[in-house]
């Protein structure tokens, strides 16, 4: 399971390394996309291939989907690691993430986003202050979809 919050550095060339405990979950075979709030997503092909499967099963007609689809298939990037855990993040996704020297890897569950420090910082920030607002609002869809 992808769970943790792991603290790096960009090093030349924009490389970076994959904290050993997600190498070890994820595999060698890694995708990299556009993430939301200038985030990163970095899955292995077999949950790749669930969220294309679940973009393939959309209606093209519908402007969300089309757009989900732009947004996270069309930014998608193929990542070769070296033989010590690290990859390069390619221009265009470095400049979406807004990344500086300082990054964060956050294990979550099926995926792992990765973060410029400080905006992860004030993420946690935003979260903390509106938590308990989230949590209700995350209970009236559960409660919804329930009925």
């Amino acid at each position: 399971m992808l769970i943790g919050e792991y603290r790096s550095k960009i090093g030349e060339k924009k490389r970076v390394s994959l904290p050993k405990r997600f190498l070890k979950e994820l595999g060698e075979n890694l995708i990299l996309t556009r993430g939301y709030e200038k985030a990163l997503v970095l899955v292995n092909k077999e949950m790749w291939e669930k969220i294309a499967q679940n973009v393939i099963n959309g209606s093209f007609t519908n402007k969300d989907i089309r757009d989900t689809s732009r947004f996270l298939v069309g930014g998608a990037k193929e990542i070769n690691l070296d033989s010590q855990g690290r990859f390069i993040i390619p221009e265009a996704l470095f400049e979406h993430s807004s990344l500086q020297k300082d990054i964060v890897f956050i294990g979550l569950v099926n995926w792992i986003e990765i973060w410029d420090e400080s905006l992860w910082k004030e993420r946690v920030a935003y979260l903390q202050e509106h938590g308990e607002e989230i949590a209700e609002e995350i209970n009236k869809m559960t409660t919804n979809s329930n009925a």
